[in-house]
């Protein structure tokens, strides 16, 4: 179970049927791990049925706190509403959920039940399939296969007329292209996007967003977080944006830093060159694909 995750407000803290102490533990070690990163975000707590003591909730302010992040809301049974507001804090119910064999018969109860109805054409279908299999067990009388088997080891005689069940060309696998995630919105810290294929922001990537993408990342707005394209090892990949301020910008396996990809301003463009990542002006970035050198 992901204890840390990224919801449309901020940041969930994920303790539903968990052991506090045990979750308290980890959710520091995680924390530590990259200091700052969550900085200036908010959190709810999702505790479910469990109830927690107030030194419970003191103990995770402390510890979110610490790492720069808001406890702004308590989220659980009615009960844990009690301690919420006893403490302060907002509260949102969570429903107690059903046993799972229980719901899915009142779900099945529920459900419509639609007659299957024919329609003419496919009544008409009826009286073939009758001749199909008059036409098969005549077949079977006269000592013949129902189903014609062919040889591919029997090649056809030259100029011989093709046999009617050689259906053209072989086949071939073709790849489906990758497809691309679209996000119309800001991203706040603490939220990611990981997609198999290209990801397209239209708005902002605030500090502590983060964007991975087995292809190419475009921003349509300010990336100031955490971009990664290519990330299954494409160095062709790119990363674009119309302001580029990336905390960190990743292309396969080229790593630079904030501060390494400052560039002039405008809409720009991160490609891997000479074993390194630069970055471009978006209206430069044909010279330098043709590899002429601006002085």
């Amino acid at each position: 179970m992901t204890l840390l995750r990224g919801r449309r407000a901020g940041l969930e803290v994920a303790l539903a049927g968990r052991e506090l102490g045990e979750a308290f533990d980890e959710l520091e070690a995680r924390l530590a791990e990259r200091p700052g990163f969550y900085r200036g975000t908010s959190a709810v707590a999702n505790f479910g049925t469990t109830r927690p003591a107030s030194d419970d909730l003191i103990r995770l302010g402390r510890l979110l706190g610490d790492a720069g992040i808001e406890l702004r809301a308590i989220a659980g049974s009615p009960d844990v509403g009690e301690i919420a507001m006893a403490c302060g804090l907002a509260f949102e119910a969570v429903a107690a959920p059903a046993s799972d064999a229980h719901e899915l018969d009142r779900r099945r109860a529920l459900r419509p039940r639609r007659d299957a109805k024919l329609s003419d054409s496919a009544r008409s279908l009826v009286a073939d399939f009758a001749g199909a299999r008059a036409d098969i067990a005549d077949r079977r009388r006269r000592g013949e296969a129902s189903v014609p088997r062919v040889d591919p080891a029997a090649a056809p005689s030259p100029g011989a007329a093709p046999s009617p069940l050689e259906f053209g060309p072989a086949l071939h696998l073709v790849e489906t292209p990758s497809s691309t995630l679209y996000h119309a919105g800001t991203l706040r810290g603490g939220q990611a996007l990981h997609h198999d294929g290209n990801v397209v922001v239209v708005g902002d990537v605030n500090p502590g967003a983060e964007l991975v993408a087995t292809g190419d990342v475009l921003v349509f707005g300010r990336l100031a977080g955490v971009a990664h394209a290519g990330a299954q090892g494409d160095e062709n990949a790119r990363v674009y944006a119309l302001d580029l301020d990336a905390t960190q910008l990743r292309i396969a396996t080229f790593i630079a830093a904030d501060g390494d990809n400052a560039g002039a301003g405008g809409a720009e463009a991160a490609v891997v060159r000479d074993g390194r990542i630069v970055v471009v002006a978006l209206d430069q970035l044909g010279q330098l694909e043709r590899g002429v050198t601006q002085s």
